[in-house]
């Protein structure tokens, strides 16, 4: 293999929505950053049955829904 062309492997915090904190290896940010998730499957629609709500960060979702809110979404 080449040397020098894969990119830093290292240690992460990642936090829930929930406030939980893991740590993992990833490639993304610098060693000892933190990930703030906005979604994951404690809070998604698609892992929790629907049951939790998902969070209007910044105003997307009524954004879209005024965008769109002829076409039946």
């Amino acid at each position: 293999m080449k040397k020098d062309i894969h990119p830093a492997y290292h240690m992460i915090d990642v936090k829930m929505t929930d406030g939980t904190i893991f740590q993992t290896r990833t490639t993304w940010g610098k060693e000892g950053e933190t990930m703030s998730l906005d979604i994951d499957p404690t809070s998604h629609p698609a892992w929790t049955g629907g049951s939790s709500r998902l969070m209007d960060t910044g105003g997307r979702v009524s954004k879209f829904k005024n965008k769109y809110a002829g076409l039946g979404f």
